[in-house]
Order: structure tokens, then sequence, then C-alpha cells
């Protein structure tokens, strides 16, 4: 499938090599080289952002927190040459779906691209009611009543994968690996903030901490 996907990379040369590899899976590929270009393409949205988060103009953080407020939905994949925790922390809770350390080989941003496309854009199973949710995988949106509830897609993510695993004791390394996939590198301490962030948009959910476990959603 031709997936539509924004590459924001300022250096010009990655730029290039790095959507070369893109475009040979078949997918669109429009590159940006500052965060102002990526800005003004926000309300024309992509399947996919890939974003660097060292721009010359705009910070990237800056960037998806406005991606995020205008289509929470769409997935963002973001790429620096920082390799602290502390970025893939703010990361997440900005709302980014996976994070790469420069450098990297272009073929591994391929895979984690297709990984999480498949994983966004897979064939929906049904709309779950869940009361007081109504949940449509389709569309991947979340309603309670006639609100919206917007959830990033990792958000989404998790709250699928604990519907489908409910009364089920998981480990943070299970839903780790469920979420992120086998090769992930990074602290499980991201799981505990998704589920954080979940709570608190979906508080009606009765999710459970096992202490130096992991979490279990509790369904009667």
């Amino acid at each position: 499938m031709g997936y539509k996907i924004y590459l924001v990379e300022d250096d010009k040369n990655l730029n290039l090599i790095l959507s070369t590899y893109l475009k040979k899976e078949g997918w669109i590929v429009t590159s940006f080289f500052t965060g102002e270009e990526a800005l003004n393409s926000i309300n024309n949205p992509p399947d996919i952002w890939i974003l660097d988060i060292m721009l010359p103009d705009i910070d990237g953080y800056q960037i998806i927190k406005e991606i995020k407020s205008a289509t929470p939905h769409i997935p963002v994949i973001f790429i620096s040459a920082r390799d602290a925790d502390i970025d893939r922390i703010l990361g997440l809770e900005l709302g980014s779906d996976d994070y790469l350390s420069k450098p990297f080989l272009p073929r591994e941003l391929v895979i984690r691209t297709k990984k999480l496309l498949e994983r966004v854009y897979k064939m929906p199973l049904e709309i779950v009611n869940f009361p007081p949710y109504s949940i449509d995988e389709r569309s991947r949106r979340v309603r309670k009543g006639e609100k919206v509830i917007n959830l990033t897609s990792k958000e989404f993510d998790l709250l699928e994968y604990l519907i489908k695993n409910r009364n089920q004791a998981l480990s943070r390394e299970q839903i780790l690996k469920a979420l992120w996939g086998e090769d992930y590198f990074g602290t499980d301490r991201v799981v505990d903030d998704l589920v954080r962030r979940l709570r608190k948009k979906m508080p009606d959910l009765n999710i459970e901490t096992i202490y130096g476990h992991g979490y279990r959603m509790i369904v009667i």
C-alpha cells in the first residue's frame, strides 16, 4: 500500500538517503528540511511522521505538540543524535510511537516504519462496547457517550492490548514487547508513563497496578 510519509530531517544528504529507502517500499515520501515547512503541512496529514528532534529553526518537541494537537491518532517516529533516556521519555509523553538514535542503518528505519504502519493500520476486528466506552478499531477512536476521547496511537495500542488480555496479570516486559517490539532498547519506565496517560484520559477503566510486576485490567 502506498502509505503517505512525511520525513522531517534538516541534513540534506541523510534526508535523501532515508527517503530513497522509504520510497523503495512503495511509500509516498514528502521531505521537509525545516520545522516551519513541516508545520505548514500539519493540516494535510500523512499516514506517519518521521521527525528529527534537532532542527535548525523549531524544536522537534514543539512540532510534535502541534501534530498531536491537530491529529492525535497519526503515529510519529522520533529520530535524534541524542540517546538520553530523558529524550525517549519526553518524546513518548508528547505522543511519539518510536525513537531511533543516530547513527542508525536506513534499513532499520524502514523496518520500524513498516511495523508501526502495520500495527496502526491493520484490519479492524470490530466495534467494542466497553461501558462506558465505545471503541472503534477501524478509526481507532474512543467515545464516552457523545464525547470523543482523543488517544495517541500508542495509547490506543495499550488500550487494545489490555482489553484483549483483560483480567490477566501483564508484566511490564510483556507490555513493552507487545507495543514496542522485541528490538526496543530502552527502560520499561515508558510503560508506566503510558499507563498513567491512559488512566488520565479514561478514568473509568479499572487498571490495577501489580507492584513489582506490571498491570492488570479488571473486568467483572
